[in-house]
């Protein structure tokens, strides 16, 4: 057996993705272009499914431009058959699955009181019934395989609540409890289900309300870093969790926040 500092001496190579296959749902924009691109760099050969064919392909082609092989799929992750095929695609194309971010996801906030019913069971039907879905398609493949990583993407709002917002809040709680409910049934087979909990980042969905002066000088008072996250804030902490440097970690909300959920948002007391 390898000494301690022999096993050491490589440890970059526990990061790599090389040969590996990855599925990312909501892959056509924002954080899921973003961390479709970042297992690519690492490796890996990345399908990409959205509900918008268009983007994803664009996506895909960039992917190729990396030299890495890419597939593109057009998918609704609320339809149970839509989910199904796109895994089997997968699976055809590639021979395996080694990878699953479940990125797709909506969000709304309006005034609870007026909130409308099919509002709430749209957010809930993508975020939390797409997750479930994906994730249980994904592990029927891995779990023959006897190996693989799953990694849903949920919020800061899965932990804190906040006003006009009955439904993401509620999704994303779901999403984390999902992920812990999963890692404690598919562990003793070689499956790893994390997930990542960022907070506000800047994307073409969320740049009208960043831009926003008074929101986000609020906003930023909340987050010790004293700014927003960016996309590429995410590119290492979703390729450690695909990789196998994470094998012994499973369950964990990881926030990717500046420090926000550690951070009540009170001032500092005067001295």
């Amino acid at each position: 057996m390898a000494e301690l500092w022999e096993k050491a001496s490589n440890i970059l190579a526990l990061f790599r993705l090389d040969g590996k296959i990855a599925l990312v749902t909501g892959g056509g924009k924002g954080l899921g272009e973003a961390i479709a691109y970042a297992l690519a760099g690492a490796g890996a050969h990345v399908a990409v499914a959205g509900k918008t064919l268009s983007n994803v392909e664009r996506v895909a082609q960039n992917i190729k431009k990396m030299g890495r092989e890419s597939l593109a799929i057009e998918a609704n992750v609320c339809k149970e058959e839509d989910v199904q095929r796109m895994i089997a695609q997968v699976v055809e194309r590639f021979g395996r699955l080694d990878i699953l971010v479940n990125n797709a996801g909506i969000a709304d906030v309006q005034p609870i009181a007026d909130f409308p019913t099919a509002l709430w069971e749209d957010i809930m039907n993508v975020n939390a019934r797409g997750t479930f879905l994906c994730a249980r398609e994904a592990a029927k493949v891995m779990l023959r395989q006897r190996k693989g990583k799953i990694i849903n993407i949920s919020s800061l709002q899965g932990s804190v609540g906040r006003p006009g917002d009955p439904a993401y809040a509620a999704s994303k709680a779901a999403v984390n409890l999902m992920t812990m409910s999963m890692a404690c049934e598919w562990a003793k087979h070689g499956i790893c289900v994390n997930a990542i909990a960022p907070t506000w980042c800047w994307t073409d969905l969320t740049k009208p309300a960043l831009s926003q002066e008074h929101f986000y000088s609020e906003l930023i008072r909340r987050i010790p870093a004293g700014r927003a996250g960016y996309p590429e804030d995410l590119f290492g902490i979703v390729v450690f969790l695909a990789s196998e440097a994470s094998d012994f970690v499973n369950g964990a909300i990881i926030p990717v926040d500046g420090g926000a959920i550690a951070c009540d948002g009170f001032p500092a007391v005067p001295q």
